[in-house]
């Protein structure tokens, strides 16, 4: 893909998010339809993507949008102290629980290229009085953290929206302390995805389109210098991913996944 094919990929995708900040509409990032249609509330929503009551109560009001793929605290496991990041960090609801897992000793920074998310996510943080939170504008590709500051890189259904995966390990193996790990929530394609579907912007924001394979991701994990890769797909998922786009199989091609790696 050239570079400006991929700007105009994120210049869609930070437009759709914004939209979605701007909207709080529950939901309408993943999958092509859009802030007016109705859907489950956020609530709802991240309880079937396997966060807890417990989770979806214990942040500000408006922090949980409904979006993502699966629940990266899960793997995480997270200790106190820690200095976390969370690339796609969206309004901050995975970056809130991080903070209540890393205490007061520990900082979580999200990362986010849509203005609207990130000035969302601060004013949450202010609301909920987060301390040892922080949010910072910036793509992905090109984190704005210097090297070696981060014991772990979360995400949650973000990097299938990158054009240039490869890239985005790179900069996360580049900001991982030595022994930092990887634990992420995302979409992988089980299948190859066809030409209509990948040059689809819809499904692409949708994020769907953008799906690697797995060996794919594994081939990019390793050129990045990460090891004790694994990634599991969760064939369960294709319930949720089936009402991103209903009628289109898309569930046939893709699936949410955990992706764990760490940096030697």
């Amino acid at each position: 893909m050239d570079a400006v094919k991929n700007d105009e990929i994120r210049q869609t995708v930070r437009q759709q998010y914004g939209k979605v900040a701007e909207s709080a509409g529950a939901g309408c990032g993943c999958g092509p339809s859009c802030c007016d249609t109705p859907a489950a509330s956020a609530e709802t929503l991240s309880q079937g993507l396997g966060y807890t009551l417990a989770d979806v109560g214990a942040v500000p009001q408006g922090a949980n949008l409904g979006l993502g793929c699966g629940n990266p605290q899960a793997i995480a496991a997270l200790k106190p102290g820690e200095t976390v990041l969370d690339l796609g960090s969206g309004a901050g609801f995975d970056c809130f629980l991080a903070a209540a897992q890393v205490g007061d000793s520990g900082r979580v920074i999200g990362v986010d290229m849509t203005p609207e998310m990130v000035s969302k996510a601060r004013a949450n943080a202010a609301k909920g009085g987060y301390t040892n939170t922080e949010f910072r504008l910036g793509e992905i590709e090109h984190l704005p953290l210097a090297d070696g500051t981060v014991d772990v890189i979360i995400s949650n259904c973000v990097i299938n929206l990158s054009p240039d995966k490869a890239q985005v390990f790179r900069d996360a193996f580049r900001v991982l302390k030595a022994g930092g790990r990887l634990a992420i929530s995302d979409i992988v394609a089980t299948a190859e995805l066809p030409e209509e579907v990948r040059r689809d912007l819809a499904l692409y924001t949708g994020c769907m389109a953008g799906a690697s394979q797995i060996q794919e991701l594994e081939s990019m994990l390793h050129a990045a210098g990460f090891s004790q890769i694994s990634i599991t797909p969760k064939d369960a998922s294709r319930a949720f991913i089936r009402d991103w786009a209903p009628g289109s199989r898309i569930e046939e091609l893709v699936v949410s996944a955990n992706i764990e790696a760490v940096k030697p």
